[in-house]
This record gives structure tokens, C-alpha cells and sequence, in this order.
């Protein structure tokens, strides 16, 4: 079972206000907050949590344990030949890529030697709530020196990933790719490429940048717009795009043979930057996104936003042929290589051609027959109006900076219609915990996912399947607009 740990932690004013003061807020570990005289909030440690725990077990009897050891804390990693300070896993940016099969015992050892505390959020995962990982509402921070026992079972098979959901640590190099596979579905591929794309801070850390955006001082950027993203691509500009922690100077380079059907796991780990997704000199089959199949569909290229996953096919030509990740609106891109034969090196500054059309969007998506949900009208309606003030870089959901937030409140079994409208100029990736939901349209068809752009003046609804008791956040995957409280809780009530 997993190390219990002090709530004595010691959080700086913007943890605190980040995080939530959640122990006051929800009730915390086991207990539970009154909301009336007759109900109150499921909290991680409710029966109903372990009976969600145990149910998973029931259904997959047979799974392995799948153990791993993941330390995190302070290294110099080599980026382009330049060395950069960072707070990794295990020594290396991203993190080492971790798998398991869909009904295992994961038991992840997470050794924290960070100097600060922090937690590991497992994304997209339907897991039971106590594993999350989101301080003060799922968990105690892990403290500085300490070691916590992450224990869940994965009910889903795709692309996933974790990261850190403490103060704007992620954008510090906490952040690593997490496979689920199925052993009863054989791959139909001849290979696979994860691609972790980041934004990437040299002289600054994530936190003094917030500071200057919220007091003001931060230097003028050029402008970034983009049509795709409706408007404001993004708060900064960063002087390097990441793939696989390479800079396109250095590129990472992925090899096969000419002829070679491949599956590209493409996962967005970065702060504040969305990205144009390409490869040079071919059609990509978009097959799946947040985990979850899609009727395929054929595109140049595909726009992900932070937290957000693409899985999609490629039969490869005889060649070597650019990888590229355009920021979307600020300029710079990410990049790497594959190469299926000898020859020069693509230009890191390489357009292909692929870029110049409208990349494929959630909007372009169906749900394949298995994936959708079963056509049922939702019991509840929930709203989540997503607001924002740059001039005191304040970011809001129903008007409430979190910690300051008013829950949106499920019973369990309950099917629930969240409703996300956004009504800033600038696209917000909106991301569930806990749950994947289907994108609400009337014959539906509508996509399953876990994270979803929003863009301005947009309103996207968000069917859920109620079936996951705990306390669970919401909140937008830029994760500057995250720690100015763009944030509130998706609360089962009892």
C-alpha cells in the first residue's frame, strides 16, 4: 500500500494559492467536506474510492505487476551542446518512457529528491482518485527527501504520459511518456516513434516568467497569432521547441526501413505552446487521440494542443525526411529526423509542404462504433465559463481564480454534460482528471477525449460518464493559466 505522509507540509504562498488548500477546501485524505445537511464529497480515501479500486481488480484478475523506480531531481542536461539546469526523472529529458499492459498492477516506487515537494499525475488515466496525483486534493505534496508508492491499474490502452502537477515544475523537465498496450489487440505496425514535444526555457525558470507576467514586467513579445488557434497563440516566446529534449541543432533521428508501416505517439509536454505536426514528403493516418480510436482519417498535418496525444500511421519512403512540430503562431519549431536511407540531413529550418493547408483538429474527428458512449441524455448540465484578465494575468473559471472555485457537483452513475465556453481571446486545452468524455454532438459521434481546445468565443460540451467517485480537478493545460487559477473541482457528492 502506499506510504502515508505528513500533512504538516510547508507550501510558499503560491503553492499555496496553486494548489488549493485543499485539506480546508474538500476534506482531505478520507474525509469529507458537508456541501448540505444531507451530503457531502467523496473524498481519496472513501469507500467508494477503494470500491472503484477493487471493482478494477475484479475486472482484470489476471493482470502482471508492472514495478518501476522513479526518482526525480535537479540535473544538468545537455541541450544542443549547452548545459541547462533542469529538475528531471531519472537523469534524462523527458523522462524514461513508461509501459504497461491494459488490467496490470503498476507500482511506481517514486523516490522525490527534488529540492521542493511535489507529485506525479498520471494523464488521461481513469484511475482511482487517491493516485491522481494532484496535491492537496488527491494527496499530500510529497516532501522534499521522501518516497511515495504510486499503485493503480490502467483500464485503457493508448498514448499517455506523466508529469508533476506541483508550481509550475513541469516546464522544468518533469514530464515522460507512459504506454499502455492491449495483449489481445496485435500491433499493425512495423514500428513506433514517441515524440514528446516541449517548449523550453534557457536563461529563465517557469516561475520567474509568472512573476513578470503577473507583475507586469515581461518584455514585449512579438506578436503571436494564429488562425488555427482563433487568436493569441500563447503568453511566451521561447527561445528553443523541444522534441524528445533535442533542439532541431541536434536533432533526434528515428530510423526504419523504406517500405515500413510506423506508428507516431505524439504527445504535447509543453507549458504554453500548441504545435502544427508534420512529416515531410507524406500523409499521416490519424488513428486515435487521448487513448482513444478515432474512424481514421488522412491529413498533411495535425494541431495538438498541451496535453493533448495523436496517434498516427505512416508508410515511410526510401529517404531521409524532416519531423517537424511548428509552434503554432510564435515562429520557432521543434524538429528531428527519419531516415529510412543514407543522405544529407533535412534543414532544421525545413516548411515541407505539408504545413500549408488547415490541420486536421478534434473538429475532424469521429469516434469509432466501439469508442463512442451509449446515447443517453445527460442527468446533469454542468457549466464552466472560461474567463480572463491580462492586465493582473488572472485566469478564471465561473469567475473564480482557484483556490477560490464553487464545485461542479456529480452523483455517481450519474451521466453529466460539462460544458466548457470560452470567452477570452486566447484557446484554453481544457483537461479532465479521472475521466475521458465523449465531445458532445447530436448523432454521437463525437470524439473521446481527456484534454480539448477551446477556442475563443467557442463553447464545447463534454459528456461523462459518472462512474469514477473522488475529487477530481479541472483546469486549462497551459499550465501559466493553471497557476493563475484557471481551475475548479469536479466533486461526486454522496
Amino acid at each position: 500500500m502506499p506510504r502515508s505522509l505528513p500533512l504538516d507540509v510547508q507550501l510558499s504562498r503560491r503553492q499555496a494559492l496553486q494548489l488549493g488548500a485543499g485539506a480546508a477546501m474538500l476534506g482531505f485524505v478520507g474525509a469529507c467536506s458537508a456541501t448540505n445537511d444531507t451530503e457531502s464529497a467523496i473524498g481519496p480515501g472513501a469507500p467508494q474510492v477503494r470500491a472503484y479500486a477493487e471493482a478494477k481488480a475484479r475486472r482484470f484478475p489476471l493482470g502482471n505487476v508492472a514495478e518501476y523506480d522513479l526518482r526525480a531531481g535537479p540535473s544538468d542536461v545537455d541541450i544542443g551542446g549547452a548545459r541547462n539546469a533542469a529538475w528531471v526523472y531519472d537523469a534524462q529529458l523527458p523522462g524514461p518512457i513508461l509501459r504497461a499492459n491494459v488490467g496490470d498492477r503498476v507500482r511506481v516506487l517514486f523516490r522525490n529528491r527534488l529540492p521542493a515537494a511535489t507529485t506525479v499525475h498520471w494523464h488521461g488515466l481513469a484511475i482511482r482518485n487517491d493516485m491522481d496525483g494532484v496535491p492537496d486534493v488527491t494527496q499530500p505534496p510529497i516532501p522534499a527527501g521522501t518516497e511515495f508508492t504510486y499503485e493503480f491499474i490502467p483500464p485503457d490502452p493508448g498514448t499517455y504520459w506523466y508529469h508533476t502537477h506541483v508550481d509550475l515544475q513541469r516546464g522544468r523537465g518533469l514530464y515522460g511518456a507512459l504506454i499502455i498496450d492491449d495483449p489481445q489487440a496485435p500491433a499493425n505496425w512495423d514500428a513506433e516513434f514517441v515524440v514528446v514535444l516541449s517548449d523550453w526555457l534557457t536563461s529563465r525558470t517557469p516561475t520567474q516568467v509568472f512573476d513578470a507576467l503577473r507583475d507586469g514586467t515581461m518584455e514585449s513579445m512579438p506578436e503571436m497569432t494564429s488562425p488555427a488557434l482563433g487568436g493569441d497563440a500563447g503568453d511566451v516566446n521561447y527561445p528553443l521547441y523541444l522534441l524528445n529534449g533535442k533542439p532541431p541543432a541536434d536533432p533526434t533521428a528515428f530510423t526504419a526501413r523504406p517500405g515500413q508501416r510506423i506508428l507516431l505517439r505524439i504527445i504535447n509536454a509543453s507549458d504554453d505552446t500548441a504545435f502544427r505536426v508534420a512529416l515531410g514528403g507524406h500523409r499521416l493516418t490519424v488513428t486515435d487521440t487521448d487513448g482513444f480510436p478515432v474512424e481514421p482519417v488522412d491529413t498533411d498535418s495535425v494541431l495538438i494542443g498541451m496535453g493533448e496525444r495523436y496517434d498516427a500511421t505512416v508508410t515511410l519512403q526510401d529517404g531521409a525526411f524532416p519531423l517537424v512540430a511548428v509552434a503554432e503562431g510564435k515562429g520557432g519549431q521543434a524538429f528531428a529526423v527519419v531516415r529510412t536511407a543514407t543522405g544529407c540531413r533535412p534543414d532544421p529550418a525545413v516548411a515541407p509542404a505539408e504545413l500549408r493547408g488547415q490541420p486536421l483538429t478534434v473538429a475532424d474527428l469521429r469516434a469509432t462504433d466501439a469508442a463512442r458512449l451509449p446515447a443517453r441524455e445527460p442527468d446533469t448540465t454542468l457549466q464552466a465559463s472560461l474567463g480572463g484578465n491580462m492586465n493582473t494575468y488572472s485566469w478564471t473559471i465561473n469567475d473564480q481564480a482557484y483556490p477560490e472555485h464553487t464545485p461542479l457537483t456529480v452523483h455517481q452513475g450519474q451521466r453529466a454534460r460539462l460544458v466548457y465556453t470560452n470567452t477570452t481571446t486566447m484557446y484554453h486545452p481544457m483537461h479532465l482528471h479521472g475521466h475521458t468524455f465523449a465531445v458532445a454532438r447530436p448523432d454521437g459521434s463525437g470524439p473521446r477525449k481527456d484534454t480539448v481546445i477551446v477556442l475563443p468565443g467557442q463553447t464545447i460540451a463534454a459528456d461523462i460518464e459518472a462512474n469514477n467517485p473522488g475529487q477530481w480537478i479541472t483546469h486549462c493545460h497551459n499550465d501559466y493559466h493553471l497557476a493563475a487559477g484557471m481551475t475548479t473541482i469536479f466533486s461526486y457528492l454522496s
